[in-house]
């Protein structure tokens, strides 16, 4: 018997929870519900699969509930928003989500999405690969990062940058592709994201290495050095 996927459902609007409620759980879903920030910070401790945040909420909006979690929780996190300005895109980006979603939305586009995001999440545990990169280790499995025996904490989307380099030694990445594989074509954010995503990576790497690992490419991109 397959497992259903847990989706986590948080929005201050009653209405909108239980049409999403309705809609998922009869596609075979499991629907965990929150109507505010600590709800959904409870609710996240039950591992979902995927996590649908409204943004504006009162208290504690969607971005904070977002960045509470992120270290911890590695599924995809998709925003729901009444509207979206091109800054609150990188700030949630940063924050640590995956996808935008513009109310009001096409249910069936919104299905699609999750979907397509369960299906990556799918394909990523299924590469169980350990990298060793000097004193690094990755573990794609575990999707930790390892330097001299101490893991560093990288939220998903910097995990993933680490992880597409890494796997690709020596080859060059523009930060156009890079933004494109990690957070799809339907993005909504742009490629400046990507430096700000590699900035913080090296930062991080610093505080254990001095071996610089992403290599800059002026004028063409970045690479992970061999």
């Amino acid at each position: 018997m397959e497992v259903k996927k847990k989706l986590l459902i948080v929005d201050d609007e009653e209405d909108i929870v239980e049409m999403l409620r309705s809609f998922f759980e009869p596609r075979g879903y499991l629907t965990l519900c929150a109507g505010n920030g600590e709800m959904a910070l409870r609710q996240a401790e039950r591992e979902p699969d995927i996590i649908l945040l409204d943004i504006n909420m009162p208290d504690m909006d969607g971005m904070e509930v977002c960045r509470r979690i992120r270290n911890f929780v590695s599924c995809p996190i998709l925003f729901l928003t009444a509207r979206i300005e091109e800054a609150d895109k990188v700030q949630g980006f940063a924050a640590g989500g995956d996808d935008y979603i513009v109310k009001p939305f096409s249910l069936v586009e919104l299905e699609a999405r999750v979907a397509a995001h369960l299906r990556r999440e799918v394909r990523r545990r299924n590469e169980a690969k350990v990298r060793f990169s000097g004193d690094v280790c990755i573990d794609y499995s575990q999707r930790t990062v390892t330097i001299k025996g101490r893991e560093l904490v990288l939220p998903k989307k910097e995990f993933e940058i680490v992880e597409l380099l890494s796997q690709n030694p020596g080859q060059v990445f523009d930060k156009e592709r890079i933004y494109e594989r990690i957070w799809g074509y339907d993005g909504q954010g742009d490629s400046s994201t990507v430096a700000e995503h590699i900035r913080r990576i090296r930062a991080k790497f610093l505080n254990y290495t001095d071996r610089l690992c992403i290599e800059t490419v002026w004028g063409c991109g970045y690479k992970w050095k061999r």
